[in-house]
């Protein structure tokens, strides 16, 4: 019975706290399969269309499908056959030796399991460009045999690191931010702010798309769908255009601040990139920040667009984030926008709180499964 062997890399290196990662990374991989911790890897069982789901966990470094056998030169042979696909022509045996108490070394084993599938089927063995690699380890008390192999994720298990709140919008970088937060180990509840006057439906069903896909990376998701024209239109009336972004922002920490407190999270995530806008200028983002109490943490900042936009293409929510929506920031883009606000003046014209904790207060809540 062919079984799923996962492989992780980071968690390797924690030490004595590696059993918490490993057990956190067997408790979301149970969301969907039965797994168990072995030595140094993680059994899980196998059925059709596992392995894009594992392909999305975050903590996994690789895994393979094949087989799982005593230590047992007659059983591994077996296993490295039936691993064999149907069609091929050049293979290579790449055998790695935990247990070093096995009779054979790597070298040893590779020719002697290769020695027998020449035998068995007249193939030849290409060690540099092979139609089929056969991968064998032999561990403390299996010997894992497998052809069949995948890429993970990589990174640390969802909620290793607690909880954050992750701003979310309708663009590209956003969903980005929010995905690169659970790869290191962040359960993350998203935030969206929007202006119900605006088609609110479109703009609903397209976040909550957003918040699907995501959800497929950390198993289910949170989403706060806070509105916002009120405040919105609060700031129209009485901040001057070119500063109007940087308050309207400024106020989207505040109101993150206020979630962060209902769900006990530690930090708040932004799309920002530095430059990349008016908006994301050092100094603005100094001014922008310095409203929350939380750490804010921008995973995006050292990224170009053609990064972000290939990570988004990636992840799949490339093609979600290109629909068309009508964007509630778009009331506030001055035609020559402040680049280097002050914290000082900005001050002076916030007087928000009753209108923020209102619209915290109506927001919807929405529990998104993958």
């Amino acid at each position: 019975m062919e079984i799923c062997i996962v492989h992780y890399g980071e968690i390797g290196t924690k030490g004595e706290n590696r059993a918490f990662f490993e057990k956190l990374l067997v408790k979301n991989i149970s969301r969907f399969a039965k797994a168990k911790r072995r030595f140094g890897w993680i059994e899980v069982e196998y059925y059709d269309g596992v392995e894009e789901k594992l392909r999305k966990v975050p903590g996994i470094r690789y895994f393979g499908v094949g087989y799982k056998t005593e230590l047992d030169m007659s059983e591994i042979k077996s296993a490295v056959l039936k691993s064999l696909p149907e069609k091929f022509e050049t293979f290579k045996i790449s055998t790695s030796r935990r247990n070093k108490k096995f009779p054979l070394n790597s070298l040893e084993l590779n020719r002697e399991l290769g020695r027998e599938v020449v035998e068995r089927t007249g193939k030849k063995v290409d060690l540099e460009n092979p139609d089929v690699t056969v991968w064998v380890e032999i561990g403390e008390k299996f010997a894992l045999v497998y052809s069949k192999r995948f890429e993970g994720i990589g990174g640390l298990p969802v909620g290793c690191a607690g909880k954050v709140v992750s701003l979310i919008s309708g663009g590209i970088d956003s969903p980005v931010a929010s995905f690169l937060a659970m790869k290191r180990g962040c359960e993350v509840v998203l935030v969206h702010f929007f202006n119900k006057t605006l088609h609110s439906e479109n703009v609903r069903r397209k976040i909550v798309m957003l918040a699907e896909k995501l959800a497929e990376y950390q198993g289910s998701i949170k989403l706060y769908m806070i509105p916002f024209e009120e405040v919105q239109m609060e700031i129209i009336r009485i901040v001057p255009p070119k500063l109007r972004m940087v308050v309207y922002r400024r106020s989207m920490m505040r109101m993150a601040n206020k979630v962060a407190e209902k769900e006990n999270a530690k930090a708040i995530v932004t799309g920002d990139n530095i430059s990349q806008v008016a908006s994301q200028t050092l100094d603005n983002l100094n001014v922008i920040y310095s409203a929350s109490k939380l750490s804010v943490l921008p995973p995006l900042l050292g990224f170009d667009k053609e990064e972000i936009v290939e990570l988004a293409k990636k992840i799949g929510t490339y093609q979600i984030s290109i629909l068309p929506y009508e964007d509630c920031c778009s009331l506030m883009v001055a035609k020559h926008p402040e680049t280097r606000a002050k914290k000082e003046i900005v001050e002076e014209f916030e007087e928000f709180e009753e209108l923020e904790n209102s619209a915290v207060e109506k927001g919807e809540i929405i529990e998104v499964h993958s």
